[in-house]
């Protein structure tokens, strides 16, 4: 399946005009927000810690020239960058060329090594299962997939070492727990929720006074992690060390899921969330 940008028009509406505004895509992808951008006149830096996408990335670098700039690197390392940005951009989640991709391990569908790391570097969840003990197992599958039998699957998971995705399929036994169990998986070794906190982070400090952060989200921890960091810029005193004249402030945007229309043309975006703010001063 071809990757499709979720909530690409209300994300676009919600920037409004950005002719000549530069933004951050930090979630690169298949480069589907980053070529709106660029297409509606602004230039950009995208993230992706995915090496599978440096080929699509030099596609648009040819076309767009010095408008484009790709940084193969994790998003939290947004934080090193010395730019200001009018916008910066999350499509969290995982995309759809990395879940029909058979050997990267994130699917239950396909037979493959049980590998499921986005950047391709560290320990495959395979090898984290050596690590990993049962008490740390079933906390994933709780906080990460509300998995119910997680103590159960946990012990199963340390008596079989299961090495493949069809291995690990196969010992849990009710089929809803399948996609739960590789979803929690997945972001547990690629340390997800981490590397939003550390992003979300940098954000005041990246944007411009007007600037914009907008995130789409798929995971109820993901929107739980974002809303709460939007409302806590929108609502929190701020720092009492710095003047009140220096503190960054910001205003909630509309938050929008998407239409009727774009699921069913879409079914991976029917539980997606966008939310924004902006930077007032």
């Amino acid at each position: 399946m071809k990757h499709i940008p979720v909530l690409l028009d209300s994300v676009m509406d919600a920037l409004g005009d950005i002719r000549g505004a530069h933004i951050l895509d930090a979630t690169f992808g298949a480069g589907g927000y980053t070529c709106a951008f660029l297409n509606a006149g602004a230039s950009v830096v995208a993230f992706d810690r995915d090496p599978n996408v440096a080929d699509d990335a030099k596609i648009i670098k040819r076309e767009f020239g010095e408008k484009f700039e790709f940084v193969p690197r994790p998003f939290s390392a947004m934080a090193e960058l010395t730019d200001k940005f009018d916008a910066i951009v999350f499509d969290l989640g995982i995309s759809s060329m990395q879940i029909d991709n058979p050997e990267r391990g994130f699917s239950f569908r396909a037979d493959a090594p049980l590998d499921m790391r986005m950047s391709g570097n560290g320990p495959t969840v395979c090898e984290m299962f050596e690590q990993w003990t049962v008490a740390d197992i079933t906390k994933i599958l709780r906080d990460y997939g509300d998995v119910k039998p997680a103590v159960a699957i946990a012990n199963a998971i340390k008596q079989k070492m299961p090495k493949t995705t069809f291995e690990l399929r196969d010992l849990i036994h009710n089929p809803r727990d399948i996609a739960p169990t590789f979803q929690a998986l997945r972001i547990a070794v690629n340390d997800e929720m981490g590397e939003l906190q550390r992003a979300l982070a940098a954000v005041p400090g990246l944007l411009k006074i007007g600037g914009k952060c907008i995130c789409v989200t798929f995971h109820s921890l993901e929107d739980r992690i974002v809303k709460n960091t939007f409302r806590d810029w929108t609502t929190a005193p701020g720092d009492p060390r710095m003047p009140q004249t220096a503190q960054p402030k910001f205003e909630l945007m509309r938050a929008q899921t998407p239409t009727k229309q774009e699921v069913e043309k879409n079914p991976r975006a029917r539980s997606a969330h966008m939310r924004g703010v902006k930077k007032s001063c």
